[in-house]
């Protein structure tokens, strides 16, 4: 039987930390950024983590599972 491939886009788009959790950029970052205030592009910017709910189908695309 063949190995199982990752999916692709989701190993672009996460990380995994040292813990164990997931980490994730946020959206709406990438364009029409003068109608946004600083602060909220500043936040943006940061990463974040995968919401609970979440990481078991993220973890499934990754094959971490």
């Amino acid at each position: 039987m063949p190995k199982m491939k990752t999916k692709s886009g989701a190993k672009k788009r996460f990380k995994l930390t040292g813990t164990g959790k997931i980490k994730r950029k946020h959206a709406f970052k990438s364009h029409i950024l003068t109608k946004k205030s600083k602060k909220r592009k500043l936040k943006l910017t940061h990463s974040g983590l995968v919401h609970q709910a979440d990481e078991k189908s993220v973890k499934e695309q990754l094959r971490l599972v």
